[in-house]
């Protein structure tokens, strides 16, 4: 049976491999096996949409209860589109990240550094009819992850990207132009491609930009074919 709706196939060395030696966490949940590829059905493909009714917006991670989350307020903006640049309209965006101090909002992060009442660190937004999402946020610390000696997080952002329900998520994570990090990241570089690795960093937008109050940058993702952004198997380092 073939896919009823055959989508482009990314670009060898576009994405992460299921297991890659220097990012340790692969190892143990990778497949043993070759996966098996299985057709889509329209059961697959037409399940009912995720919307602002059932699952609300929270478009902004700089306040929380009224009060302002410590840290540089940033904006981030960008559009997602398919394998031929036309807008994926209506998608359910979910992101999340450290706080300024590089820890996040949960009982398993046991980082020492400190917390922030006013930040929770998640946010959902949606993309309107031409793709295009933004929501406002602090940005984010590096933190140190234990993968191997002095194993230091770039700067990061996670995004989730929803289309017609939850068994179809993507994720992958938005770097930060000019981090010295990234060129010692297992995470980041377990992308062969260079050029699909620079898909994963935004850019510093002024359009973005709001006079005397947040930087803003842009972080456009392609979902499919070959100019791709990369995707993760869904760990959440």
């Amino acid at each position: 049976m073939s896919d009823p709706i055959p989508y482009a196939r990314p670009a060898p060395g576009s994405q992460p491999p299921l297991d890659s030696p220097a990012y340790r966490s692969t190892q143990s949940r990778a497949p043993l096996l070759t996966p098996i590829r299985a057709p889509h059905t329209l059961t697959e493909a037409s399940s009912p949409r995720l919307t602002p009714a059932h699952y609300p917006v929270q478009a902004d991670m700089s306040v929380h209860g009224g009060k302002a989350a410590m840290g540089e307020r940033i904006i981030v903006a960008g559009r997602v589109l398919d394998e031929a640049g036309r807008p994926v309209a209506n998608s359910m965006v979910e992101v999340w990240q450290a706080n300024a101090a590089g820890r996040y909002h949960h009982a398993r992060d046991d980082h020492d550094a400190p917390l922030d009442p006013n930040f929770e660190g998640h946010a959902r937004i949606y993309t309107d009819a031409e793709g295009r999402y933004r929501f406002t946020t602090i940005r984010p610390g590096a933190y140190p992850w234990r993968n191997h000696h002095n194993a230091w997080r770039p700067v990061h952002i996670h995004f989730g990207l929803f289309g017609q329900g939850f068994a179809q998520r993507m994720i992958t994570q938005m770097y930060f132009p000019g981090d010295p990090l990234l060129p010692l990241d297992p995470i980041f570089n377990t992308t062969a491609d260079d050029a699909a690795r620079q898909r994963l960093i935004a850019s510093f937008d002024l359009d973005v930009t709001e006079p005397e109050w947040a930087l803003g940058y842009r972080f456009d993702i392609t979902l499919r074919g070959p100019a791709a952004t990369p995707f993760e198997d869904g760990d959440h380092h």
